[in-house]
């Protein structure tokens, strides 16, 4: 049996659980899922605002080339025919602002007027703005977007006023803007983040408090998490802890119990033994040391069997005997068992008999799913039991009979043993703590018998409890003990002609353990009446 030590604390580091190689950090995780949309958000919309700022531009610069072509046009109209001396020096004032890079020219396709006369006349990419025309060009290797106007004259052609500007101004121009809408987005973007971050971590704070709390978690306080502050969604989490840990709690409070109380058992025989010992040691005469070495080998007996029913215990746990069950045929093994009691049962004058209740010739085995060692240990347990009551309250005629046979409880077959004898039986007023541990009865200690430790019928409970049996006392017929097991048998056929298995999932497991020891402690239906009874002395 290993206690657990003092100094254990359940301690969670995050900082341990973030280095492991296979786990993954939820914050971070968090963060990156949600800032890098966002980021990706704030791109897409810096994307959409350049491409917004680009057409702007081209719409507003078109606009403007196209005015001051117009207006040049204007300007030639009202003129007439002075137009040649008056429009020069009126273009070249209106285009003289070197940072705008314009371009201009005005011809009536035979005479320059004024301007460049290499600026190109057509090009590609032609719109119409109102009374222009917009074009794109090549102006001494440079794209250029050119407005054209054409003015009609009463006599000749017509006066043609050009006005370009490089390409590359448009693109400053658009970038101007892209900052101007840029700014305000990246200072939310970076506002965003700064949320993000702030939420996430204040989010977090419920499991670095769970943590905490669970920190302060030893094996001598194993308090529930309190979930006043604790959201919704880690309530599953929080309330399976609290059942982990309130499962714990119950298990370490069984253990302390149980050391406590063995500590207390052991302590009877071996003061006995030292005691005895003394005795042998200060003895003098032969018979009196005789009897001294008797009464040490008694006392040692009963340590000894102390000792390996608390084994017997320790071993009954689920968890140390789950995976070491194996197909066991109950009749076989409570014969085998009878017979290894035969030689005890004669020198004390009982008659020990095994019978099967079944169909005549019926020698089916019935098998159950368990651990052969600890089912041989139920019944040894319930003869020894038998054995060691019946003397006294009958002299003569003592009877004990095992019984084995298939019954069927709520619609569930079942292999069913009993062990009968025709003794004094069990007052009503002890039978409700008769399988509890270290319990024996006041009458049966005063009858002069060796009642152990009384941990023979609690080792039979928590093996039934392991194997998802039940085991119950009932009043002979004739007045003495009975005590009826009873476990499920192996490969039932359920109604949909499936077999039900030994691994299920863990709720269905324990709601069938429930039926079945609901099942076990009910009364056999009417058609556990015996239509045979083959008896045999053992």
């Amino acid at each position: 049996m290993r206690r657990t030590p003092p100094h254990l604390r359940f301690v969670i580091r995050p900082e341990a659980i973030m280095s492991s190689p296979a786990a993954t950090s939820l914050r971070r995780t968090l963060l990156r899922r949600l800032a890098a949309p966002l980021s990706l958000l704030a791109l897409m919309s810096g994307l959409i605002a350049y491409w917004l700022a680009w057409q702007y531009t081209q719409h507003v610069v078109d606009r403007s080339l196209a005015d001051l072509a117009t207006a040049i046009s204007r300007q030639i109209q009202i003129a007439g025919a002075d137009a040649p001396q008056t429009v020069p020096p009126l273009a070249q004032a209106m285009f003289s602002d070197p940072e705008e890079h314009l371009v201009y020219r005005i011809s009536n396709g035979e005479t320059e007027i004024a301007g460049d006369h290499d600026l190109p006349l057509q090009g590609t990419n032609v719109r119409r703005m109102h009374y222009a025309y917009v074009f794109e060009t090549i102006y001494r290797g440079v794209t250029v977007r050119v407005a054209q106007v054409r003015v009609a004259q009463l006599h000749g052609n017509p006066i043609v006023v050009e006005v370009g500007q490089p390409v590359h101004h448009r693109f400053r121009i658009a970038a101007e803007f892209l900052v101007a809408i840029m700014m305000p987005l990246l200072l939310l973007l970076l506002a965003g983040w700064v949320i993000v971050w702030r939420v996430v971590n204040q989010q977090l704070n419920p499991l670095t408090a769970l943590a905490d709390s669970l920190n302060r978690q030893t094996h001598t306080s194993l308090e529930p998490v309190d979930e006043t502050y604790v959201p919704v969604e880690i309530r599953p989490l929080t309330g399976a802890l609290n059942a982990l840990l309130g499962r714990l709690k119950t298990a370490l409070d069984a253990q302390r119990k149980f050391i406590a109380d063995a500590a207390h058992q052991l302590r009877t025989p071996l003061t006995a033994v030292k005691l005895h010992a003394e005795q042998a040691v200060n003895a003098r005469e032969p018979l009196k040391v005789n009897d001294a070495v008797r009464e040490l080998r008694a006392a040692a007996d009963r340590a000894v069997r102390l000792s390996n029913q608390l084994l017997s215990l320790a071993r009954a746990e689920p968890g140390e005997q789950a995976a070491r069950f194996a197909d066991v045929d109950m009749a076989a093994l409570a014969f085998e068992t009878g017979a290894e009691w035969v030689p005890r049962a004669l020198a004390s004058h009982v008659d020990l008999g095994f019978q099967r209740l079944d169909a005549p010739g019926n020698d089916a085995p019935l098998m159950v799913r368990g651990n052969p060692v600890l089912l041989h240990e139920v019944i040894a347990n319930l003869l020894d039991n038998a054995l060691k009551y019946l003397p006294p309250a009958r002299l003569e005629g003592g009877r004990i009979t095992v019984t084995v046979s298939q019954a069927s409880a709520n619609g569930i077959p079942m292999a069913e043993i009993i062990v009968e004898d025709n003794g004094g039986g069990v007052p009503a007023s002890q039978q409700a703590d008769l399988f509890k541990r270290f319990f024996r009865g006041d009458g049966q200690s005063e009858s002069g018998v060796d009642s152990g430790a009384g941990l023979g019928l609690a080792i039979v409970h928590d093996i039934m409890t392991l194997h998802r049996g039940s085991v119950h006392y009932e009043d002979a017929p004739e007045g003495g003990a009975r005590f009826i097991v009873r476990l499920p048998l192996a490969n039932r056929r359920a109604p949909g002609g499936k077999d039900v298995k030994d691994k299920k999932d863990p709720r269905e497991a324990a709601a069938e353990t429930a039926q079945l020891q609901q099942a076990g402690s009910a009364h056999p239906q009417g058609d556990k009446k015996p239509t045979h009874q083959a008896s045999i002395d053992l």
